[in-house]
């Protein structure tokens, strides 16, 4: 079998590809290896099982490549090109022969330059560009799939599983990266709005508002290049991706705040209702940002436990945590 080294270091070699590279970057993150040559990024899942999502078999790196690609074609359709299997033969590994090793996902390589939060720092976002966000992520959650199986994600049951977790796996950062206070009301806000809004969350399914949505749709996963690409859904777990269009709305209006555009962040919500006609979604507007804004301080205090990220970058890691949940207790 291949080790991840060997295939690293093979995937590092501009050889390695069928077209012209004058050098590949290499990125990774806690479950994939992204080697970028220029024209393509080729994304290799790590053989990890992280709790929520499980890469550890061959035939599970082979179906969530595949599914990445189904889904993601959604939103950025002539980005993500293609399954490709990584062989050995003769004794080299290479892309699409001998005896199956590896798979990969083929994108085409985004322009770093134009992503939304690179613009975002920049001063470059207007408020036209997220009008247009507002309006394909509309048009998008008008024809996504939703059936029984997905609105059931949305039922209140499901709803405080997703809340209760985030509490559960928070309560060792008490002290850390959010203060007993702030992990106290936002929870007591948490648990009294699903109480006093049960007939809204149930009407929300039956009008069919539960759908198979991005996921994870931050400022880093849009891309305004020929059109506007929204990339990097998460096809690993269906039960973060199964979700009310209201919080696929709000997590996008929390990182705007986040990035200090409140303007631009009432605009983009603003633009949906109006492109959607789903007026009922302000209601849980603020109930979903806390939620998100509560995830994203998770994550991020996450990391403060990784022990392959340099002591000096957790710095700005733990500033980022605390101001998301900062944020958090300010939605309530």
């Amino acid at each position: 079998m291949t080790t991840w080294p060997e295939l690293v270091q093979t995937m590092l070699n501009p050889a390695f590809y069928p077209h012209p590279t004058s050098g590949v970057k290499l990125m990774q993150t806690q479950m994939s290896y992204l080697f970028l040559t220029g024209e393509y990024v080729y994304k290799v899942k790590k053989p990890v099982n992280l709790g929520y999502l499980d890469y550890t078999t061959l035939e599970q790196r082979r179906r969530f490549c595949q599914q990445e690609l189904e889904l993601n074609r959604r939103l950025c359709p002539d980005t993500y090109l293609d399954v490709l299997a990584i062989g050995r033969e003769m004794g080299q590994l290479r892309l699409g022969g001998g005896t199956v090793e590896e798979y990969a996902v083929k994108m085409r390589q985004l322009p770093p330059d134009r992503m939304m939060d690179v613009l975002l720092v920049k001063g470059q976002v207007s408020e036209e560009m997220v009008r247009q966000v507002a309006q394909k992520l509309a048009d998008f959650h008008q024809r996504a799939e939703t059936n029984a199986e997905i609105s059931n994600y949305g039922r209140l049951s499901t709803i405080l599983v997703n809340t209760e977790e985030n509490f559960n796996q928070t309560q060792k950062y008490i002290g850390v990266s959010i203060s007993q206070k702030q992990f106290q009301s936002i929870k007591v806000f948490t648990d009294t709005f699903v109480e006093q809004n049960k007939g809204l969350f149930e009407k929300r399914v039956r009008e069919g508002r539960i759908r198979d949505c991005h996921g994870d749709l931050h400022s880093a996963h849009v891309c305004f290049t020929d059109g506007i690409c929204i990339y990097d859904c998460i096809e690993f777990n269906d039960r973060f991706r199964y979700c009310d269009v209201a919080s696929e709305v709000a997590f996008l209006a929390m990182d705007l705040d986040f990035h200090r555009q409140p303007g631009l962040s009432r605009h983009f919500v603003n633009s949906y209702v109006e492109s959607s006609q789903d007026k009922e979604l302000l209601k849980l507007l603020n109930f979903y940002k806390c939620y998100r804004a509560y995830v994203r301080g998770k994550v991020e205090s996450f990391k403060l436990d990784d022990p392959l990220i340099p002591k000096e970058a957790k710095t700005a890691i733990l500033a980022a945590a605390r101001r998301y949940f900062e944020m958090a207790e300010g939605y309530r």
